[in-house]
């Protein structure tokens, strides 16, 4: 096969790049680097199967023949990180928007089969957990930015399953839940690496909020054998499915955690949300997948525990 990887560049899609290659597929990949980085995939380039193309998804001369020249497509370009789309807010809306729409129409013309990341904000501050793929969205004022990447991102689900309705066109949507691993960087906001950094240097490490909130984080590799194994499902098409891990734990745990795995002599400190983004943030108690339906349709199951993915994230920054 032929893929195309858009956000290729990016920790997830330098990943599955790796992965499809080592399948033997021919890989090319579109990045921006607007959040991608070229060290993802120096590994890559001097193989013959690989090729990438540093622009941007709103490029349509571009992106057009790459889609025309491929088998299948991996969209996973996007705004990511809620420290990004804060401080970038119409960057990060154009390229989910109109960039989606962008792979969509030339996915459709050339007959592509498709399939496009999304995002457990999709679910807002909902309390009802853990959440199922047709569970209601409950979303804050459109004064708090951090929304309009939740907006933005089921915008892109809308389009993708009318474009599946209207042009038959073979689409798939994957929304992620705290993917973690190797090659991914804290700078937008991504709480795992930037715990592990701040450890590795016995520096001090922040907490957003009073640390009571919790989450469930994914191996970038589960992940990634998840989206390959659904884009290989027929009766996939046209549904959408949540992809990640049950496994529960606050971010003031998690924390701890770090510093017990590094043997870190760090400290914690508690921020107030505001400090840390806007003024008026919001953010969501809990975020638990409901994982049954992937399961049923892939037999998805994550084979990595907590502690097996923040080992790996120290041994990569520790090299």
């Amino acid at each position: 096969m032929k893929y195309l990887v858009t956000g290729g560049a990016g920790f997830i899609g330098s990943h599955l790049s790796e992965k499809l290659l080592s399948l033997g597929n021919e890989v090319t990949i579109i990045d921006n680097l607007s959040t991608g980085n070229l060290n993802n995939i120096t590994h890559l380039v001097n193989n013959k199967k690989f090729s990438y193309v540093v622009d941007s998804i709103l490029n349509r001369e571009v992106l057009e023949p790459l889609i025309k020249n491929c088998d299948r497509v991996f969209h996973l370009a996007a705004a990511v990180g809620v420290r990004y789309i804060i401080d970038n807010p119409l960057a990060s809306m154009t390229t989910n928007i109109i960039g989606t729409e962008n792979v969509l129409e030339f996915s459709n013309k050339h007959k592509k089969k498709v399939l496009i990341t999304s995002t457990s904000e999709i679910y807002g501050k909902s309390e009802k957990v853990p959440y199922k793929e047709e569970d209601d969205r409950l979303l804050g004022s459109t004064h708090i930015t951090r929304w309009s990447y939740s907006c933005s991102k089921a915008i892109d689900e809308f389009l993708a399953l009318a474009y599946h309705r209207e042009k038959k066109l073979p689409v798939i949507i994957v929304r992620c839940f705290n993917t973690v691993g190797p090659r991914q960087t804290g700078q937008y906001g991504m709480v795992v690496p930037k715990f592990v950094k701040n450890a590795l240097m016995d520096r001090t490490i922040s907490i957003y909020g009073d640390g009571k909130q919790s989450r469930c984080f994914a191996d970038v590799d589960d992940v990634t054998n998840g989206m390959i194994k659904l884009m290989d499902e027929k009766k996939a098409e046209g549904e959408i499915f949540n992809i990640g891990s049950t496994e529960e734990i606050t971010i003031e745990n998690l924390a701890k955690l770090v510093v017990e795995l590094t043997g870190s002599s760090s400290e914690l400190e508690y921020i107030k949300y505001e400090e840390a983004y806007e003024k008026g943030f919001e953010d969501m108690r809990k975020r638990i997948p409901d994982i049954s339906k992937i399961n049923k349709y892939i037999g998805y199951s994550p084979k990595n525990n907590l502690k097996t993915i923040i080992k790996r994230v120290i041994e990569y920054y520790e090299k």
